[in-house]
């Protein structure tokens, strides 16, 4: 039975995920359903967390929209993504970004940028 929803959960996982992690700076574009017709929506922002694993992964975007804090969560394999576009990598030393919401003005969308190692 484990099979048969194991084969299923692999038919629906998305061949191409771009690689971003915590800390990134990400756009997201969502397909959005407005009546009859369908369009991109872009929602930008900084990734302050990741869970799950395999079809059931998820992640959080934060941004700040008129002075006030949005986040949203995105299934990573949901047909409503449509890609996911890293803007800036940057660096963290923490696996959740949740301090980022006491944070007011420009500190509050400020993370350090990741250094390109140059080989």
């Amino acid at each position: 039975m484990s099979n048969i929803i194991e084969k299923i959960n692999q038919e629906q996982l998305k061949k191409e995920v771009a690689a971003f992690n915590v800390g990134d700076t990400v756009k997201v574009h969502t397909r959005v359903v407005e009546g009859d017709k369908e369009r991109i929506q872009i929602f930008a922002g900084i990734v302050i967390a990741r869970k799950g694993h395999g079809i059931n992964e998820a992640f959080t975007v934060r941004k700040i929209s008129y002075g006030e804090g949005v986040e949203r969560v995105f299934p990573l394999h949901s047909p409503k993504v449509a890609k996911v576009e890293v803007t800036k990598s940057g660096r963290v030393r923490r696996a959740r970004l949740h301090y980022l919401r006491q944070r007011q003005g420009k500190d509050a969308m400020s993370v350090k940028d990741q250094v390109q190692s140059e080989s």
